[in-house]
Parts: structure tokens; C-alpha cells; sequence
């Protein structure tokens, strides 16, 4: 009998101690997690609806309505077990899941968009596709598809379809027919909004987009968006950016910013739009790759956030957009650049100021400027606009994103923020900007780099960014003191360095160039060591704001 109550006792104590290592495993990662969820900073975005008479506020809350349903349908566009795994986190009541649960709605998904999509929950691959394809396609299998089942090319090379296998085939799924139920809803709340907006050229965008929802085609309601005139809300909402798609580059996410012009600050800025021509004249890369063709109405808009959803909302915020990206309503219209400037003043007091303090060389301080930041920003938003779009490639018409595959966002966010620096220089040799913005904007960027780097060196700002400060430092237009761990902008030498890498990314886009994306970015996308060193020092700082939406509070 003592033996077997010897036993239950030694039984007893083997359990309980393994239940300790699971609590104390549990405390571990809630620390972790609590880490994760410090790396971006709490802004509250407030919602100042004292500039809107009541209709407009009935405007404001049915677009913030259908904004929401963004949310889901780029949830399961991020990753086609994300829903499951929201709902089992809501229901569960363990401290451990309730944390994780935090950070999963920051990232949009249980993969750390800050280090290279790794899972922070569960053991699963994010899958190079997300959503828009089979999990286990690969580029191999899809362009083999297309290759055998040409009259296909087009349904499945759209921005605005799901690839799905049927049997042994494939399929392209419209987004209309996948997300039937998700559009129904987003386009009612759509034409209420449009029966309570006074402003034609708004009510016309709301109705057109509704009815692109529901029919796949985007064109008419992009147009519509690019007359937006005379309106206190500046709105857009639909499938745009490709980001998320790092199989291919080539499916669009849902997203909206919802936002309140700023109708002085507009138009401070509106002088830049004039010199459009003169910039594509003046970029570095050979005459017979300059593009002219694209429409030049370019207006550019300063705008205060009230609410964003899906695809800008995950993990790192962004600073300002250029849309839209159909190459056919850039040729007619332009496109138009949004500045948010509620964003840009807290990612500059947030980050880019204490980050400038711990890696700047320290006579370069005085350099740093919200100018400079938002300039920047301003001048990086309407580079995308320039360079080449639609190219011809061994006499075959196609586009730069198409032939450059899932190297496109890399190399287009690199081209747009040097192409930033350069047209900023442009600008100063106009007489727009005084001659002493010179140094802000060197070394405000140069600081900026490591702001986006920090958002992780696979996402395309990212890598940008990387190609930009490893290029240039090979270059000697940037120094790196290994002693002080500072980094310095050497003035006689970064315009030339610069302008280098501006001809050669101009020149990959206009050839349509993939081997020569790819070997940029192997090259110079990389972490070197002093980018290994000086992001071991931020780590101290948060890496980026989480807005805090006020109109969540009030529907």
C-alpha cells in the first residue's frame, strides 16, 4: 500500500512540475509578445468632425463602414487560415492567447511582418502567395499553366483574381464572385454614403466604385477618382497595392484611407505638379527610355487620417500614396499623390528624430528637418509616377510590373525614394526650395534609411532602402565610422553616387530587365554589418505608430 501511495505522490510532483515549465513557458512568451506589441508606439488619430456639417458625417461613418469590411477581406487575403485563427483566439480566455491575439491584429495574421513573415504563432509557413493562389503553388507551375492554357493569360495574370485548383486544372476566381458577399455589403454602405454626399465629384467616385465592387472593373471608378474636386473628404477604397503577393508581385489588396483634406497645405504643394515634364526630362536614364506618355494632371493632395483598413493597415503605417496603379488611367490622368499628414508628424517625432540622435554623426544633426521628412515623402510619392510604365520588350507591349515579376515592389520603391532625392535636388536648382534644404534632405534621408530598414530588409520599402545606403556607401556618397557606430553624409560625393543608381534602376524598368533586378537586389539588398550594428542600437526605440482610431469609439 505505501508503494502505491509513493507512486501517486512521485506521479502527483512529475505533474505538477511539467505544469510549471508550461506556465513558466507561457510567461516567456507573453514577454515576447509584450516586446512585439512595444515596437509600435499607441497614437490616438483623432476624429475631428467640427469641419463637417451632418451629411458629411453620415458620409464619413458609411465609408468607415465599408472600410471595415476591407479589413476582413484582406485578412483572409493575407493568409487563407486567418479567420479560423482570429475566431480561436477571440474565444480562448488564457492570458497567452489573449496576447498573442494583440499582436495578431497589428500584423494582420500570425506572421511577424517584421522579420520576414516568421511565425510568432503556431509552427505553419506563410505561404509566398498568401491567399491569392493554392498554398503549394509555385512561379514554376503558374507560368507553366499560362504557357499550355494561353486564351487564360489574361483572367489569370489579373490584379483582381484568385487562382484556385478545380480537380486536376486551375482556375482564376473573380475578386467580385470570391468576395460576393464581403463587396454586396461594402457597396450598400458605399451608396449611402453617395445619398448623403452634396459633392457631385464624390457621389459619382462612391457609386462608380460600388458598382466596380460587384463587377470586377476597376477603370471607370479609378477615372472617377482621379476628377475628385472641391471635396473636404478625400477618399479611396478597392484593391491596389501588390505587396502581399511575393510570389509574383501581381495581385492587388483591399484597402481605404479615409481622410480630411487639408485645403491649405494642398495647395502650398500644388506648385509641383507643374514641373512633371521637367523632371522625366531631367532624370538620368538614356533619351529613348524617357516617358512622356503618361497623363501629367498629377494632383497632389495634404490630408489628415481618420480611419485606414486592410492592406495599409498591417504592421508598419504608410506615410503617403500614389494611385492609382493602372498604367491606362496613369496615361489619360495621372495620378494622384496623397500626403497624410497626421502620420507624417508622429512617425517624425516617434522615431525619426530619436533615431537620427543614436546613428547620425553628430555634427550632422542640425541637419535634420521635418521639412526634409515630409519633402521627401512628397517628392518619393511623385517619383512613382515618372520613369517607365508600359514598355516594349523584344517587340512584345506589357508593363515593367509584369516583366519584373516579384522583384517589381523592391525596385520600385527603391527607384521612387532615390528618384525622390534627385528630383528634390531638381527642385532646389528651380529655385523652389532654398539651397541650404540641401543638407536637410541628404541627412534627413540618410536617417530615414534606417527607418525603413527596421520595417525588415524582405519587405520593398525595406530593401529600398537597403539597396540605397549599401549602394551609395560602397559609392563613398555616405561614411560609416566604425568606432562611433555613426553614419554621415559626405556631401561632395552622394549626388553623384545617386544619380548612378537612379540611371541604373531606370534602365532594369525600361528593359524590363528580371535578371538585372535580381542581381540589385542580391547585391545590395542585403544586411551588412554596419546595418547589422546600427539596428541593434535602435532597438531601444519603437519601431513604428499604431493609430489608435477615435471613430472606432463612436460606431
Amino acid at each position: 500500500m505505501k508503494k502505491i501511495v509513493l507512486f501517486s505522490i512521485s506521479i502527483f510532483i512529475v505533474m505538477q512540475t511539467a505544469s510549471c515549465i508550461k506556465n513558466d513557458k507561457d510567461r516567456e512568451t507573453i514577454k515576447m509578445l509584450q516586446a512585439k506589441i512595444d515596437q509600435f508606439a499607441p497614437i490616438e488619430i483623432k476624429y475631428d468632425d467640427s469641419v463637417l456639417d451632418e451629411r458629411q458625417k453620415e458620409v464619413v461613418k458609411n465609408i468607415y463602414l465599408a472600410a471595415k469590411i476591407m479589413d476582413d477581406i484582406f485578412l483572409d487575403q493575407a493568409y487563407g487560415k486567418n479567420r479560423e485563427l482570429l475566431a480561436k483566439l477571440q474565444n480562448s480566455t488564457s492570458a497567452l492567447d489573449k496576447k498573442t491575439l494583440e499582436y495578431f491584429k497589428i500584423m494582420f495574421g500570425p506572421f511577424d511582418r517584421l522579420e520576414d513573415d516568421k511565425p510568432f504563432y503556431g509552427t505553419a509557413e506563410k505561404p509566398h502567395g498568401a491567399s491569392y493562389y493554392p498554398a503549394d503553388m509555385t512561379k514554376e507551375e503558374f507560368s507553366t499553366w499560362i504557357k499550355n492554357n494561353p486564351e487564360q493569360e489574361k483572367a489569370f495574370t489579373s490584379e483582381f483574381t484568385v487562382i484556385r485548383r478545380d480537380g486536376e486544372n486551375l482556375k482564376a476566381v473573380p475578386y467580385s464572385d470570391y468576395y460576393k458577399a464581403e463587396l454586396t455589403k461594402a457597396a450598400e454602405y458605399l451608396r449611402t454614403a453617395a445619398e448623403y454626399a452634396d459633392n457631385a465629384s464624390l457621389k459619382k467616385y462612391l457609386l462608380s466604385r460600388a458598382d466596380a465592387f460587384l463587377s470586377n472593373d476597376y477603370y471607370q471608378s479609378d477615372m472617377d477618382w482621379m476628377d475628385l474636386k472641391d471635396n473636404l473628404i478625400e477618399v479611396v477604397i478597392g484593391p491596389y497595392e501588390v505587396y502581399e503577393d511575393k510570389l509574383r508581385n501581381g495581385k492587388a489588396a483591399f484597402e481605404c484611407f479615409l481622410t480630411i483634406k487639408d485645403k491649405d497645405a494642398s495647395e502650398k504643394l500644388a506648385i509641383f505638379a507643374k514641373f512633371l515634364d521637367d523632371m522625366e526630362n531631367n532624370l538620368p536614364n538614356p533619351k529613348e527610355h524617357k516617358n512622356f506618355s503618361r497623363g501629367k494632371s498629377s494632383p497632389i493632395v495634404v490630408a489628415n487620417v481618420v480611419f485606414t483598413a486592410g492592406d495599409t493597415k498591417a504592421g508598419v503605417q504608410t506615410l503617403a500614396f500614389n494611385l492609382p496603379n493602372d498604367e491606362r488611367v496613369r496615361e489619360a490622368k495621372g495620378s494622384k499623390k496623397v500626403m497624410l499628414k497626421n502620420f507624417n508628424e508622429a512617425k517624425y517625432k516617434k522615431m525619426l528624430v530619436p533615431i537620427a540622435e543614436l546613428i547620425l554623426d553628430e555634427e550632422q544633426l542640425k541637419y535634420v528637418s521635418f521639412d526634409g521628412f515630409f519633402n521627401h515623402t512628397l517628392m518619393h510619392e511623385m517619383s512613382h509616377g515618372l520613369g517607365p510604365g508600359n514598355i516594349t520588350v523584344n517587340g512584345r507591349s506589357t508593363e515593367v510590373r509584369k516583366e519584373l515579376k516579384e522583384t517589381y515592389s523592391k525596385i520600385e520603391e527603391c527607384k521612387a525614394d532615390i528618384l525622390g532625392l534627385y528630383n528634390n535636388t531638381f527642385m532646389i536648382k528651380k529655385g523652389v526650395y532654398p539651397e541650404t534644404f540641401d543638407k536637410e534632405m541628404w541627412v534627413t534621408f540618410l536617417a530615414s534609411v534606417f527607418r525603413s530598414i527596421r520595417f525588415g530588409i524582405s519587405e520593398a520599402h525595406g530593401a529600398g532602402n537597403a539597396i540605397i545606403y549599401n549602394y551609395l556607401l560602397e559609392k563613398g556618397g555616405f561614411g560609416y565610422n566604425a568606432e562611433t557606430q555613426r553614419v554621415k553624409v559626405n556631401f561632395d560625393k552622394v549626388y553623384d553616387a545617386a544619380k548612378d543608381l537612379a540611371n541604373k534602376l531606370l534602365v532594369i524598368q525600361a528593359e524590363g530587365s528580371y535578371e538585372g533586378a535580381k542581381e540589385m537586389i542580391e547585391k545590395f539588398a542585403g544586411e551588412t554589418e554596419s546595418i547589422s550594428v546600427l539596428r541593434k542600437k535602435l532597438e531601444v526605440l519603437p519601431v513604428d505608430i499604431k493609430p489608435v482610431y477615435a471613430i472606432e469609439k463612436m460606431y
